[in-house]
């Protein structure tokens, strides 16, 4: 059933604020913690085994969709509702190069036992960070990682993991909504999908040994050829387990690159090996889950240079990485 919207958490889509006897209030009052699957409870489970997600249906997800203000959609297998919200209320800039674009993203799967799973981020703005971090609590939500995905960028932005198990996928997406809402997220609009000028993306693709789309940049998604797993449930790449590489062009055949790889602990030296020998910057290295399988580690990444050079060392340090379809 969907969560009663009376409280103070439901008190406007945009510019939501907490402050003094408001976040006492919603500490005490979070009108979904009760739905959700709390930290460490197995109920449902049987040890050892995976349950693995199932296909679902676009009509399953209108209540998702109607929490969302109607942003996302289900991937052309079934199996994940995801949704994205780019930051472009923020002129996001890092070592002067400006125009960049981030995005919160939050992904549904469905599992037998009938639980859901969400898995996703929040991108928030120093002075947002907190607010948002009193709203997952509040939420009942799982805060799995805080950090930053960017050297020396403007305004300075904290990435904020996220995961959730509830019977009702509305429920989740009722307290990522509420997450989003904590910061200036704006409403959901379609990306810019033109081909970025300046840039030779046929090169690039032959580079890297894949083809990119263009989506505000240039970007390409691998998964991993292991099956991942968080506590007994199975993660599809769509989730947010993949490597991934943004183009940002510069003009005359330059780019701004950033991006993360999804490593495995044997994996992490060989890459930044690789990535360093290319003159790529080496940003952060952390986890996003809690409780995965393997254990994963994100490698973010930055650097300007000529693009299709770059793609080149993207590639090599790719190899060194057990991706499902190699660069």
């Amino acid at each position: 059933m969907k969560p009663d919207c009376s409280s103070t958490l439901q008190t406007s889509r945009r510019g939501f604020l907490l402050t003094g006897s408001t976040l006492a209030s919603a500490l005490t009052e979070a009108p979904v913690a009760h739905a959700l699957t709390r930290a460490g409870d197995t109920r449902g489970e049987v040890p050892g085994v995976l349950q693995h997600p199932v296909v679902t249906r676009p009509a399953d997800w209108q209540p998702v969709a109607k929490e969302l203000d109607g942003a996302g959609q289900l991937g052309a297998d079934g199996v994940v509702y995801r949704a994205t919200f780019p930051r472009y209320d923020l002129n996001l800039s890092s070592y002067g190069v400006s125009g960049l674009v981030e995005a919160s993203y939050t992904a549904f799967a469905r599992y037998p036992d009938g639980r859901t799973m969400l898995m996703g981020d929040v991108v928030a703005t120093e002075a947002e960070l907190q607010r948002v971090t009193d709203v997952i609590q509040a939420h009942d939500l799982e805060q799995c990682a805080i950090h930053k995905h960017l050297l020396a960028h403007r305004p300075t932005l904290w990435w904020t993991h996220v995961r959730g198990l509830s019977t009702d996928p509305a429920v989740l997406a009722f307290a990522m909504r509420a997450c989003l809402d904590a910061t200036a997220t704006p409403g959901p609009r379609e990306p810019d999908r033109t081909p970025p000028a300046g840039l030779d993306t046929a090169a690039i693709d032959a580079a890297i040994g894949a083809k990119g789309v263009s989506e505000d940049g240039y970007r390409f998604s691998f998964a991993r050829r292991e099956t991942i797993s968080d506590d007994t449930f199975v993660v599809p790449p769509a989730m947010g387990v993949t490597t991934s590489f943004a183009f940002h062009s510069l003009g005359s055949g330059s780019a701004a690159v950033s991006g993360d790889f999804v490593i495995t602990a044997n994996e992490v030296q060989p890459v930044i090996r690789a990535l360093r020998h290319g003159g790529i910057k080496v940003v952060e290295l952390h986890n996003h889950a809690l409780r995965d399988n393997p254990r994963l580690f994100y490698l973010h990444l930055w650097a300007v240079g000529h693009a299709v050079s770059l793609a080149r060392t993207l590639r090599t340090a790719s190899t060194a990485t057990n991706l499902a379809t190699n660069p």
